[in-house]
């Protein structure tokens, strides 16, 4: 019978089976213990996590061999692997990987606390052999991911906008992946978060919400600019605790008046995240999420990166930002009335009629468009000229920009604002503006925030 490869027996590495590990020490004495996970790093090597310095360890520095026991929970067949030891890795995005893994499984066996990951021990594989159980190939996915990819990949390039691009993104994931909670969040890498645009299946959208970089695993997937995914979920990636420890970084005092609320379920047990990568950057994510556990094998990985790859190619393309769906509900009609807005310069927060709408970049572009209203009566721009207004400070790469308009356009509707922004032509804006502008900057000298 043909050895299977690594590939096809992917589903022994979800950690669901604890896998049994033995190894020898110099003399050849034996030693079997359980190892929290193995992990499938490619088609000839998997990685096994360091926890402990004990006994398999010390054997497998002194010899550098090993053989593994995995178990598909499917198909309930043994596979044993015959590995040679390579290297370990503390840290990057292998170990980062491994750790929210591990932090997952740790949570789902009530071992928080206990299981710490020291390393990554990566090692080649030798040989694979099904030792019991009939060999079998694993139950096929009840979605066909394959047809769900070519679909998809389809119908994003038919977007023309950004703010579009996103809502194809999220609108393939439900239609082909069936997957009702996901997010799309860009990445500020002046300020070191990141920012919803577009979300689905929440009771409240969240545009404009923040997550650190670094934190939980959309923060880690954008640092390490790599897929993480976690079967069970943990405390260690929980967004409410990642969100308080923001307001701790950043002082209550200065979030509670500009935070936005996240989006997320409230006890997800899956989460998955994909790096949207533009010319080597990560710009941003794909974020999708699940109240049923072990909701993401390695086959949704592998899909869902090639959507998130498509979405970075679109993006890289130069899509426009402004689109026509919300801009045709501008505020004609609307009466005319005073739109009293307030700028604080110590960090660009915007407030429209004392309602908090933006802050950062985004509101640093819409103070400059309403400035420029209310002095000239100008209601006409071009993408161009904000891009390269030096007071704005905008990072050099193009889709900043774009993803920025993208977001103050949402949040403008969103918030019921009088002011629209619709497009006025390939790379131009318009600013719809229905009333009198009463504007006032507070300059950033004179302390903290009040709406």
């Amino acid at each position: 019978m043909t050895s299977p490869s690594l590939d096809v027996i992917r589903n022994c590495f979800e950690g669901i089976v604890p896998a049994v590990l033995a190894t020898c020490d110099a003399e050849g004495a034996p030693n079997v213990s359980l190892v929290s996970q193995v992990h499938y790093v490619d088609c000839t090597r998997v990685a096994l996590s360091y926890q402990f310095f004990n006994k398999t360890r010390r054997n497998i520095l002194d010899t550098g061999l090993a053989a593994v026991s995995v178990l598909d929970p499917e198909s309930v067949t043994d596979y044993r692997l015959d590995l040679v030891y390579k290297e370990t890795q503390s840290e990057g995005p292998l170990f980062e990987i491994m750790k929210a893994k591990l932090a997952g499984i740790a949570s789902h066996t009530g071992m928080e606390g206990v299981f710490q990951l020291l390393g990554a021990d990566i090692f080649s594989v030798v040989s694979v052999e099904a030792t019991s159980g009939p060999f079998v190939l694993p139950p096929s996915s009840p979605r066909n991911l394959l047809s769900a990819v070519r679909r998809s990949w389809g119908e994003l390039g038919e977007a023309r906008e950004l703010g579009a691009l996103f809502d194809r993104a999220l609108d393939c994931l439900g239609r082909y992946f069936s997957i009702e909670h996901a997010m799309i969040l860009m990445h500020d890498e002046a300020a070191g978060r990141l920012f919803t645009v577009a979300s689905t299946g929440y009771a409240l959208s969240g545009i404009g919400s923040e997550i650190a970089l670094g934190h939980g695993v959309i923060g880690v997937a954008a640092r390490e600019r790599v897929p993480i995914r976690v079967g069970h979920m943990t405390s260690d990636y929980s967004y409410g605790a990642a969100l308080r420890d923001q307001a701790l970084d950043h002082g209550i005092e200065a979030m509670d008046a500009t935070q936005i609320p996240y989006p997320g379920l409230p006890a997800p047990e899956s989460q998955i995240a994909l790096p949207i990568v533009v010319g080597g950057r990560t710009a941003g994510v794909l974020f999708a999420e699940s109240p049923e556990p072990m909701r993401f094998r390695y086959d949704d990985e592998d899909a869902l990166a090639l959507i998130a790859a498509r979405v970075g190619e679109l993006m890289g393309a130069g899509l426009d930002a402004v689109g026509t769906e919300n801009g045709a509900r501008s505020a004609a009609g609307t009466a005319a009335q005073p739109i009293n807005v307030r700028h604080y310069a110590a960090d660009n927060s915007v407030f429209i009629d004392h309602d908090y709408l933006i802050k950062g970049v985004a509101g640093a572009i819409f103070w400059k468009l309403v400035s420029e209203h209310r002095q000239t009566g100008r209601s006409e721009f071009t993408n161009r000229e904000l891009r390269l207004d030096p007071a704005l400070r905008l990072p050099e790469f193009a889709e900043n920009l774009e993803a920025r308009l993208v977001l103050l356009q949402r949040r403008l509707v969103e918030r019921s604002c009088p002011i629209r922004i619709e497009k006025a032509g390939r790379g131009r804006l318009r600013l719809c503006v229905p009333g009198t502008l009463v504007l006032e900057d507070i300059p950033a000298e004179d302390g903290k925030l009040t709406a």
